[in-house]
């Protein structure tokens, strides 16, 4: 058997962004110096010239990318989730989303993998505050090659777009001639008893997840949701009509997510069935190894098999 590729789709990002500054003269990625961190450095060595690190100050950086964009430039601001969706939320709304400016903002060390940074630095509200915002695009890669995918899609995308990537090195889904489709859902496993849209890290559990299913005798259909908004909703109400139960799986809370996002879809679509979200229950989180905690936070494959179960049963 091959091994396992694992890695974290923060590093996939900087190695997209060099890429596009090698063919793209418009592109200028700044940082809050977490340039490590966000690996925005391996930018800053290939392109120092389009490279600017606007210190720890990201509501002010918001608003350089927003003069920037203005000036016919395609802008990367980038830094960790919780200080691009938490500190800089009035900027990104009114400096960036209002005039609806050609601003990607890469969110590294999203969600409880940060790990041992603690709840300070474990956003799990940033898909909710970004959805709430008119005409943000959210995209949420499950691993470093539609990281990468996502990355050179938002380059030609023209409004704000916001990527949200992880700290934990993951193992790689898709092969190197995947093609990414901007908002619109992959079906990765077909499947005629429960539906599960997962996004982000939570992809590779749910695969999972489904063996373990299919062990029990239940047959699982797994969807990526990589494009939280605009969501595709064509897709999820197909599988959903298909299946008659969903499960909807995230690194995020429970509150306002994808679980919200796939619920309200489904409740609009006219045909709603059982919807069982799994995330973050509406609690911080913690300092300790990602591994663990995502464990601890009961976000792996053997809780998605229990929430499969339980929807189910409400069929």
């Amino acid at each position: 058997m091959a091994d396992i590729i694992k890695t974290a789709t923060r590093d996939a990002y900087g190695k997209a962004l060099v890429e596009l500054g090698n063919i793209n003269d418009k592109v200028v990625v700044l940082d809050a110096d977490l340039a490590a961190a966000t690996k925005t450095g391996m930018f800053k060595k290939a392109h120092p010239e389009k490279f600017f690190d606007c210190g720890i100050a990201e509501s002010n950086m918001m608003g350089v990318a927003a003069g920037l964009a203005t000036s016919g430039y395609t802008v990367f601001a980038s830094t960790f989730a919780m200080f691009a969706a938490g500190r800089a939320y009035e900027q990104v709304r009114n400096s960036i989303a209002y005039p609806h400016l050609n601003v990607k903002i890469g969110a590294t060390h999203a969600g409880i993998s940060v790990g041992e940074d603690g709840a300070s630095h474990q956003c799990c509200e940033d898909i909710a505050l970004m959805r709430a915002i008119p005409g943000m695009t959210i995209i949420n890669p499950a691993d470093d090659i539609e990281a990468r995918a996502a990355v050179l899609a938002a380059a030609e995308y023209e409004g704000p777009v916001y990527m949200r990537f992880g700290r934990l090195a993951i193992p790689r889904i898709f092969d190197e001639d995947y093609k990414f489709e901007w908002g619109k859902a992959v079906v990765l496993n077909e499947g005629t008893d429960v539906t599960i849209c997962a996004t982000g890290l939570m992809v590779n559990e749910a695969i999972e997840a489904k063996k373990i299913l299919a062990e029990q005798g239940i047959s699982a259909e797994i969807i990526n949701i990589h494009t939280i908004k605009p969501l595709d909703t064509e897709t999820i109400l197909a599988s959903a009509a298909k299946t008659g139960a969903i499960v909807t799986a995230e690194e995020h809370s429970i509150i306002g997510g994808l679980g919200s996002a796939v619920a309200e879809a489904v409740c609009e679509g006219g045909k709603p069935v059982p919807v069982v979200r799994l995330g973050v229950n509406d609690v911080f989180g913690k300092s300790g190894p990602a591994v663990e905690l995502l464990h601890i936070y009961g976000l792996d494959a053997q809780n998605i098999v229990e929430k499969a179960k339980q929807a189910i049963s409400m069929k």
